[in-house]
């Protein structure tokens, strides 16, 4: 796949396909890009309905000229733990926020939590995720709320007593079950109309369709969620073949 940055003939090639409505890896495969670029593209210039390439290539210039005054003259990054590379793992940073926020979350909900996975230590105060994405507190703050609400980060307390902000092996597995369960009182409601229009009627049996289907789907996510839990726990060095199939009589 060919690397560096998008050209601007790229980017009318990219507008051109979501005026057309295709999907980014229909965009991604015409263009031999990897899907994650075209997303990324898309969601950090205005979105599918509001995407525009000459203004994406001139944010992208003006981004890309903002960086070369930021960066200190006659001084180089300092040295990164495990050998990283620096601006790979910046791209990456940016690659995983944008996947993030077309799953649904604000760009700064995940932007913190894009910042507290790619931390080896898996936790930040929020003076410290304020300085290392160069916002405000409250814009912290306020993601931090909407991430605890969705299981996502917990808090706890350091020796300083300061809030800390944590991402650990079981916080996909909470989100996964209370996504879960999120579907029940839908299932409930929804089975509430059945009696309200009557056990026979289509309108009827269209809610009890719904209600069937969330049920078998919440059922089936929560038991392969238990199955797969001990994923979560896989120490570093493990390898793939030892965790990519969760023993089938856990749960």
């Amino acid at each position: 796949m060919p690397g560096g940055r998008l050209t601007q003939q790229e980017r009318q090639q990219i507008a051109l396909g979501l005026a057309d409505g295709l999907a980014y890896a229909e965009i991604a495969r015409r263009l031999d890009r990897p899907t994650s670029t075209i997303t990324r593209e898309v969601m950090r210039n205005g979105g599918p309905t509001a995407y525009r390439a000459d203004l994406a290539h001139r944010a992208t210039e003006h981004r890309a000229h903002r960086r070369r005054q930021a960066a200190p003259r006659g001084s180089e990054a300092p040295p990164q733990p495990h050998g990283r590379d620096a601006e790979a793992l910046r791209e990456y940073e940016e690659t995983f926020t944008t996947v993030l926020m077309a799953s649904g979350l604000t760009k700064m909900a995940a932007r913190v939590l894009t910042c507290l996975f790619t931390t080896d230590a898996g936790s930040l105060a929020a003076s410290e995720l304020a300085q290392r994405l160069q916002v405000s507190p409250a814009s912290i703050s306020k993601a931090i709320a909407f991430l605890e609400s969705q299981s996502l980060v917990r808090r706890e307390r350091d020796e300083r007593r300061r809030d800390r902000y944590v991402v650990d092996d079981e916080l996909f597995y909470q989100a996964t079950i209370a996504s879960a369960r999120s579907n029940d009182q839908l299932v409930e409601t929804a089975r509430q109309g059945v009696a309200i229009l009557g056990p026979h009627s289509p309108a009827a049996t269209r809610l009890e369709n719904v209600a069937r289907f969330l049920d078998f789907i919440s059922e089936s996510i929560t038991r392969a969620a238990e199955q797969a839990r001990e994923v979560l726990h896989t120490k570093p060095g493990t390898t793939s073949n030892d965790t990519a199939r969760p023993s089938p009589d856990h749960g």
